[in-house]
């Protein structure tokens, strides 16, 4: 957007509303944790907002932003309680054998959770992940193919 089209507010600054943030067209499953830590997001987002100085333009279009993509999240949630079993679900907790470019075999251990709750570095995927949604529903001993790559269920949780 041109400048010329922006309205400076009497301080002299531009200002723009920033864009929602994307949401995922899929079903929002959540673990218990997810969904309190989705909770826990709209409380502290919903606090942020009470203190706000009405004349931080742009803190307000940041915190509504995100207020409004939790919130969302939050009414869409779908709570599903893991259960045990034996074949890997949302939920599981699954270890993983499978070969490193240097042809050595490596085990790999991840929760399968919500999408806003993944973290890779903390060891959880997403649901939607091209290796969960390859071994959903596979049981111990079961081989499947995920981007070129053999990969083995070692353990389910």
């Amino acid at each position: 957007m041109s400048v010329a089209f922006v309205k400076e507010p009497e301080g002299g600054e531009a200002f723009e509303n920033l864009p929602d943030r994307p949401i995922s067209p899929h079903t929002n499953f959540v673990t218990p944790e997810g969904l309190a830590q989705i909770e826990a997001e709209v409380a502290r987002l919903e606090k942020e907002v009470a203190s706000l100085d009405p004349a931080d333009k742009a803190e307000d279009s940041r915190i509504g932003r995100d207020l409004r993509y939790w919130a969302a999240r939050k009414n869409t949630a779908q709570l599903v309680e893991p259960k045990a079993g034996d074949t890997v679900q949302f939920g599981s907790t699954v270890t993983v054998i499978r070969e490193d470019e240097a042809g050595k075999e490596t085990r790999q251990t991840f929760r399968i959770v919500g999408e806003d709750e993944a973290d890779p570095h903390k060891g959880s995927i997403s649901y939607v992940a091209p290796l969960a949604r390859a071994i959903t529903g596979k049981t111990i001993g079961d081989v499947v193919e995920v981007n070129g790559n053999e990969v083995e269920v070692a353990e389910i949780r």
